[in-house]
């Protein structure tokens, strides 16, 4: 097929299927017909012939427009359901068929063809060919803005306080609900327009359905996602002070600036692990506030990188203050804040992120039943 700069429309990929442009060596296809009827009630989008060293096979074609997850499965479940006529092979025709999606065809005994020179071809007790390594040629097909990471990650992680919802607008309000740089500072609230988009992405992802309620599926597959587009946050300064009190005092200090000078604060990931999980963790609390110049003000103590047991970092990103947890008299991280710092650093706290996903993952198990 010519390179195409952008998203092959339906109607593209049927046409170069007609023209023969589709190629699977050492197979040969001939178009035969356009969306043939396979039952009384059902018609796929082609009928074509596959023919190798004099033997043919034809085979009903169901094309989708789209490589993503949901695309594949749906054209797959499709062919799987459908009793085609004795003399007709199932076949789905997708833009890009990866590796793990050419096998899977191949488990299920169902062919596939794409626009990248990979496929597989299944005519039991005649011929079969598999082809895979050609690359993605439009990667353009998945989206552009990432919904995983930043802010946008909030409507993924919103699922872990509640796997089940009855609207988009009340996902929406629950987001902003327990964003705290929308309620205690300057932020403007989630558009209804940024969560529906990024539920598009979860749902073509397979990871949330919506079926009259909007529901999780994969909750492990959606912490596998957020961990693997994680990024940390944007710091604009980052101080350590030496502060002679206990923690504890330091706490309540901490909570009465906050609520004199009415902006919010919430311990890191990495200072909130002993509240989910067994870790031993070292003597400085790190805490994340939008602004430090007021609060260092009114703090006592010296700044120091010489045993501090205070550090207190400015950053505005929302997500790491979306659905802070208060205990007593403060405020720490959300289990899934305090999971995705853990991925991101050694191989020790990656085997404490492990008791926090099992925490997680069996807090949802009552809701989801």
């Amino acid at each position: 097929m010519d390179k195409i700069r952008k998203i092959p429309t339906k109607k593209e990929m049927l046409e170069e299927l007609r023209r023969g442009k589709i190629l699977l060596p050492p197979l040969s296809f001939r178009f035969l017909e356009s969306e043939p009827r396979v039952t009384k009630n059902r018609r796929l989008d082609a009928l074509v012939e596959a023919s190798w060293h004099g033997n043919v096979a034809k085979f009903a074609v169901e094309c989708k427009a789209l490589s993503t997850p949901k695309a594949f499965q749906d054209g797959l479940n499709l062919l799987k359901s459908l009793a085609l006529p004795n003399d007709c092979l199932p076949m789905l025709f997708l833009p890009f068929l990866s590796e793990n999606r050419l096998q899977e065809l191949e488990r299920e005994g169902i062919s596939g063809i794409d626009l990248c020179g990979n496929g597989v071809v299944i005519v039991p007790g005649i011929f079969a060919v598999l082809r895979g390594g050609g690359k993605n040629r439009f990667s353009s097909s998945t989206p552009i803005k990432n919904i995983y990471r930043k802010n946008s990650s909030m409507v993924g992680r919103v699922f872990f306080v509640n796997p089940v919802f009855n609207a988009v607008q009340e996902i929406r309000s629950e987001i902003n609900q327990r964003n705290m740089l929308v309620n205690r500072w300057d932020k403007k609230p989630m558009s209804l327009s940024t969560v529906s988009k990024a539920l598009r992405t979860l749902e073509e992802d397979l990871i949330v359905e919506r079926r009259g309620t909007i529901r999780l599926l994969q909750p492990a597959k959606l912490l596998k996602k957020l961990s693997d587009n994680y990024v940390t946050p944007t710091v604009t300064a980052r101080v350590r002070l030496k502060i002679s009190e206990p923690t504890e005092n330091i706490l309540k200090l901490l909570l009465e600036l906050s609520q004199k000078l009415d902006f919010p604060f919430v311990a890191t990931g990495i200072s909130s692990v002993g509240r989910y999980a067994v870790m031993q963790r070292g003597d400085v609390l790190s805490v994340y506030s939008p602004r430090l110049g007021e609060l260092l003000e009114r703090l006592p103590g010296n700044q120091t990188d010489r045993f501090p047991n205070l550090e207190l970092v400015e950053t505005e990103d929302e997500a790491v203050y979306f659905d802070a947890r208060q205990e007593g008299n403060f405020w720490w991280a959300s289990p899934v804040q305090v999971y995705l710092e853990l991925m991101a650093g050694d191989k020790r706290d990656q085997e404490t992120a492990e008791q926090v996903k099992s925490l997680l993952l069996k807090d949802l198990k009552p809701a989801q039943q």
